[in-house]
């Protein structure tokens, strides 16, 4: 019998170091995984500052050389991007190419200025990879025919 109760004293003992062990293992667990979530939308934000900040560099090429100008450019578009705007949130004329990426905090507006007019229909290409997108002067954009714009579109 007393056997018996020295195994299961130790047992007990056991038991209770091993709760405390995981009582102070779980608060950093916790902790980390947390840091990780947010590194992670900090570098989906910083994927897309560099992505419309390409595009834009490149719609000022373009609109420099004036129409029929073209080019095409490769854009990695990183996870969390729920949409992109070119031009106005609307994809009319405008000066911006705007990415919306999905945060912990919400919706974070990623953008980049272009001193040329700029349109187009990138909202295809929200999933996460790489794409292809045709980039090029137009007389007439096709979003407002009274005006010239460079216009993208994917591929």
């Amino acid at each position: 019998m007393i056997q018996q109760n020295k195994r299961s004293q130790s047992s007990l003992e056991l038991l209770i170091t091993l709760s405390f062990g995981l009582i102070i293992l779980l608060p950093i667990v916790v902790l980390a995984f947390i840091q990780i979530s947010q590194s992670s939308s900090t570098l989906s934000t910083t994927e897309a500052q560099a992505a419309a900040n390409k595009l834009a560099s490149v719609a000022v090429e373009v609109g420099a050389q004036g129409y029929p100008a073209k080019q095409l450019v490769v854009v990695d578009v990183p996870p969390n991007v729920q949409n992109i705007y070119v031009g106005t949130l609307q994809n009319g004329v405008g000066h911006e190419i705007t990415f919306v990426v999905s945060t912990n905090a919400g919706y974070s507006y990623v953008s980049a200025y272009t001193p040329v007019n700029v349109s187009g229909y990138l909202e295809s290409i929200s999933s996460t990879g790489t794409y292809l997108l045709n980039v090029s002067a137009q007389d007439q954009c096709p979003t407002n025919v009274a005006i010239s714009c460079v216009y993208m579109k994917s591929t």
